[in-house]
């Protein structure tokens, strides 16, 4: 068997093993400090989902591309978020009154708006494009 494919394998073999000791300590430490178990799955759901991101755009900023930083942080947050939405919605119908959508459309457009125009507009290693 060629290396690469053997030491994939084994990268793969340590992310579950070490991802299996990470929940089994999450959830002693929630316990010795009195956490609900719903908290701390959910942080540690929220941090293994984050922690490619994470390293991803660190390493793409210290490699001198905020752009490709930026990019993978904002695209990331809305996949996620779109996943998560798409996937609840498909189990079980949301319901949303009139009134929120009133009140968190406009916010939704203003915030959307802000991320496209910094995005496209400002190069972040040095003003404006």
């Amino acid at each position: 068997m060629p290396i690469p494919i053997l030491a994939i394998m084994l990268g793969f073999v340590l992310l579950l093993w070490s991802a299996d000791r990470f929940i089994d300590g999450a959830s002693a430490v929630a316990g010795h400090i009195g956490l609900p178990t719903l908290v701390i799955g959910m942080v540690i759901v929220g941090f293994g989902t984050s922690a490619p991101e994470i390293v991803v755009s660190i390493m793409a900023a210290l490699d001198g591309n905020p752009e490709l930083a930026l990019g993978n942080a904002l695209g990331s947050n809305i996949y996620n978020i779109g996943l998560i939405i798409g996937v609840t919605a498909l189990i079980v119908p949301i319901a949303v009154h009139s009134k929120i959508i009133r009140r968190e459309l406009p916010l939704l457009l203003l915030f959307g708006v802000l991320a496209g125009d910094f995005s496209g507009t400002t190069n972040l290693a040095g003003g404006s494009r």
